[in-house]
């Protein structure tokens, strides 16, 4: 079985499949919670491979039994042989393509629940009501989603902006649809304060953060420092008497954390780890992707949070994304959190590119 794929690879991960499943059925292991998840979710991972790559051996297998037949010197066997291939061929041209769409790397976090940052940038007061209707759009997104929204820290402003807030998202593979919604969102519109109708433009910036369990990052308590204090709504005005209101510093980074939202500082300190542990993860991912950075240059941008990703013209009504060349003239729809169209056709593209690249690869490794 030479060609289409580097078959040694797969059949490390048909051997790492079986020594999972047999190290899944120990007592040993079952009784060791943490452990048994990690496994079974690695085990779940390469089951669709290990079938797809199972189902090609034994079509190829077939393939070479029914050659010889067609060589048969009984005329009537040989047609019925050479039919048969024929319909061998097709299957194994059809597993060939499912095994390269399974190839490609899948991201570990598409199942995780998300850490949705919204800040305003660029533009003061104008910026920070984009912002507050942004929050609104990926709310409305979520609850068409069924997806568990938990705001988690939130910072207005005087006049019903938002300087910036912190939601908790969770469901079904809420990081898959939301991941490339990280980076600067323009707008450009009239705002409510401009007198002369002079359109102005301004920023928001949105960052994605998959969820980190305790699993995935583990955080030493002594490299952590806790404050509290009394939370404060806009403008410094007092909202609470008692020293509920907590920040997290993790000395090592300089991360910090803050969270108010909550009555009990026992709450707003436990959702304070949960974002730090977010941000960790995210400042981990980040060297990992610089250092294969090389790699992606191919790829229309590069996902950075800095960059300019889309741009929300309310005038004309129109949505631009930057980075695959879509243009819709509904804007006003998607600001009601009509998203779908935007989110499918971004998957579809990164997974192209994805295909792409997994494709050039196998070409390569069948050369060698």
């Amino acid at each position: 079985m030479s060609g289409e794929f580097n078959f040694a690879q797969l059949n490390d991960v048909e051997r790492r499949y079986n020594e999972l499943s047999s190290r899944l059925s120990d007592p040993k292991v079952i009784g060791r919670a943490e452990e048994f998840q990690k496994l079974s979710k690695e085990h779940a991972s390469l089951t669709d491979i290990v079938e797809a790559f199972r189902r090609y051996k034994k079509t190829v297998q077939e393939i070479d039994e029914g050659s010889e037949i067609a060589k048969s010197n009984d005329a009537d066997i040989a047609a019925m042989a050479k039919q048969e291939l024929t319909v061998l061929e097709e299957r194994k041209a059809k597993i060939t393509e499912e095994l390269r769409f399974l190839l490609i790397p899948k991201d570990p976090n598409d199942e995780k629940n998300v850490f949705l940052e919204i800040r305003a940038g660029t533009g003061g007061e104008e910026a920070a009501l984009f912002a507050a209707e942004l929050m609104r759009l990926y709310l409305r997104f979520a609850e068409r989603r069924r997806w568990k929204v938990e705001m988690m820290s939130k910072s207005e402003t005087g006049l019903g902006g938002l300087k910036e807030a912190i939601i908790l998202l969770e469901g079904k593979n809420v990081y898959s649809q939301l991941k490339y919604e990280g980076g600067v969102h323009r707008v450009q519109r009239v705002p409510a304060t401009e007198g002369s109708g002079r359109i102005h433009t301004s920023a928001v910036t949105v960052a994605v953060l998959p969820e980190a369990e305790e699993i995935d990052l583990k955080i030493d308590e002594k490299e952590l420092q806790f404050d509290v204090m009394r939370a404060s709504g806009p403008g410094g005005q007092s909202v609470n008497t008692t020293d509920s209101a907590v920040r997290v510093t993790h000395i090592p980074t300089g991360l910090v954390v803050v969270c108010q939202d909550e009555k009990s500082q026992h709450k707003n300190k436990a959702k304070a780890l949960r974002v730090l542990r977010a941000r960790l993860m995210e400042r981990e991912e980040a060297k990992r992707q610089a250092e294969i950075a090389s790699a992606r240059r191919s790829m229309v941008g590069t996902g950075d949070r800095s960059e300019r990703i889309r741009t929300y013209n309310f005038p004309q009504n129109r949505l631009t994304d930057h980075r695959i060349g879509l243009t819709l003239y509904r804007l006003d729809s998607i600001m009601e959190g009509d998203l779908d169209e935007i989110v499918a056709a971004l998957r579809l593209y990164f997974q192209a590119e994805n295909l792409k690249n997994a494709g050039s690869q196998l070409t390569a490794s069948s050369r060698n």
